[in-house]
């Protein structure tokens, strides 16, 4: 069984991502990584260059992109990240393909039930790939998301053979007739480091994200920065977060030392809106009973 990891990445130093440690996460589960490196303008084909050299194992194959950040019909709900993601994909050689993006991080303590999940799943041809459960950190690294408005699991390995392709904004996978993935649980985490970053990162970050949904920018918003989701890049305390309990990836151990950013979540003013009822209701029932009513799932469970 050989397995190909693949990625994309572009500015993730600009951007703060923790693009490094989520390749660091990968490196020991696959034969081949595979990293489509935008061309940008920073450092990060330097750095990710570096590691190839250092701790790649003459595992690490990159490429260069141009994403086409002129063209406005690309530039709509997200198409440039799946086309993206679909360049690096085309790469892989491996039996299974095991995807993350640039603010996911795997757990080394999962990296044998991942494993033992592929080669299960190899014994049973009605199985296309395998789900995920994710851990949502929000603000601090210390501070997770646990409510129906941030997924709870989605599909990040697959069998080569399934003839999966990157959808949408890269969010998740289906076959080439537009059919969801068959899946299993795998038994792994994702770490998902998307919403930890200092505000003024995650301002420049989200304002440049939201071009790859909604176009280009008018006049007053480029010259001031403002995204057009508006000040969601500010940290808020709301309904359904709570503070981290387990323990990080060990390759996140240097980067949350050295990155020292803390939010308080407990000196946060609580933000609450009428419609926010609805939600509340709908996760006390899920607590109770561990059903999510009217979950939206990308793929089809056969387990």
């Amino acid at each position: 069984m050989k397995v190909s990891g693949f990625t994309l990445i572009r500015n993730g130093t600009r951007f703060d991502y923790p693009y490094i440690e989520s390749l660091r996460s990968l490196l020991p589960l696959v034969d081949e990584l595979v990293i489509n490196v935008g061309i940008g303008d920073d450092d990060t084909a330097q750095k990710i260059a570096e590691l190839a050299r250092n701790e790649g194992g003459g595992k690490i194959v990159t490429f260069e992109s141009r994403w086409p950040l002129d063209d406005p019909e690309k530039k709509k709900a997200g198409l440039i990240l799946s086309e993206q993601t679909n360049l690096a994909l085309d790469k892989c050689r491996g039996d299974w393909c095991v995807y993350l993006q640039a603010d996911e991080v795997f757990h080394e303590a999962d990296a044998e039930a991942l494993r033992q999940a592929m080669r299960s799943a190899d014994q049973r041809p009605e199985v296309d790939g395998l789900l995920f459960d994710y851990v949502h950190f929000y603000g601090s690294f210390d501070v997770v998301q646990q409510t129906r408005s941030a997924y709870r699991r989605e599909v990040r390995a697959f069998k080569r053979a399934s003839g999966a392709r990157s959808v949408g904004d890269a969010q998740s996978f289906r076959k080439l007739d537009g059919s969801k993935l068959r899946v299993t649980r795998s038994g792994a985490r994702v770490f998902h480091y998307g919403w930890v970053r200092t505000p003024e990162a995650m301002r420049e970050k989200t304002f440049f994200m939201d071009q790859l949904y909604h176009g280009d920018p008018d006049k007053k918003a480029a010259a001031e920065m403002l995204p057009h989701t508006g000040d969601n890049y500010r940290y808020k305390r709301f309904w359904g977060l709570r503070p981290f309990q387990g323990t990080h990836p060990a390759v996140m151990k240097e980067r949350i030392r050295a990155k020292g950013w803390h939010w308080d979540l407990a000196r946060s003013p609580f933000a609450w809106e009428w419609s926010d009822s609805k939600k509340v209701l709908l996760d006390l029932v899920e607590r109770a009973t561990g059903v999510r009513l009217f979950e939206y799932r990308s793929y089809r469970r056969v387990d």
